[in-house]
């Protein structure tokens, strides 16, 4: 018998490292790494149906409709490099988009296997956060903390200049916490309640992180 697909979700607030995890395990598990931000950029940039549906709203500020955002993920998820499953990062972000991949999975007679929660502090979230910087000419990226240019402010790549984002700032930051909080507390709750959530801290080096991640998704 051919096995069933394997669906797991990564939770966890900007800078926790879902991203970073994802890309180190995926090909341990050989199941491809579905972004959120990553398929609206794609539908975005390739002008698809979707895209240009979503750009609608965009275009005016709105939030993109959970129908939209649902369709571009099972869209990805209906290609051919997913026929054993992915890991999903960044979706669902509410208890409506849960409930939709839910259904539309179990339409195929599938399912969620496992949904990680990675938790860490606020504080060191914050400092992850408003650490990062950019070379405005290659767009290198580096880190106050992890990452630091040889030279204070310039390139190591090519000398040019480091800048910090504008939605790296710390008043930022702390509203995009507040509104990761807001949407999934509910959403940590509802996967809790199934009996498919495992919590996991985050606050750890990255190898550490990895390693408890794999001991987490073992039996799968």
């Amino acid at each position: 018998m051919t096995a069933q697909p394997k669906y797991i979700i990564l939770l966890g607030p900007p800078a926790s490292g879902k991203g970073t995890q994802a890309a180190i395990i995926r090909d341990t598990l050989a199941l491809p790494h579905v972004a959120s931000g990553d398929l609206f950029r794609y539908n975005l940039r390739n002008q698809t149906e979707l895209g240009l549906k979503a750009k609608t709203y965009m275009d005016r500020g709105a939030l993109v409709p959970d129908d939209l955002t649902i369709a571009m993920v099972l869209d990805r998820l209906a290609q051919p490099d997913c026929a054993k499953g992915a890991l999903l990062d960044g979706f669902p972000r509410t208890i409506a988009q849960a409930e939709a991949l839910g259904v539309a999975l179990a339409e195929q007679g599938r399912g969620i296997n496992r949904v990680i929660n990675i938790l860490v502090p606020d504080e060191v979230l914050i400092a992850r956060i408003t650490g990062r910087r950019l070379c405005r000419t290659c767009g290198e990226p580096y880190h106050l903390l992890f990452k630091q240019p040889q030279v204070a402010g310039v390139c190591d790549l090519d000398g040019g200049e480091l800048y910090q984002r504008d939605d790296d700032n710390e008043d930022t930051a702390r509203n995009r916490l507040q509104v990761y909080w807001n949407q999934t507390s509910p959403l940590v709750a509802y996967y809790r309640e199934r009996g498919l959530l495992v919590d996991l801290d985050g606050n750890c080096p990255i190898d550490q992180v990895t390693q408890a991640l794999v001991a987490a998704l073992a039996d799968l």
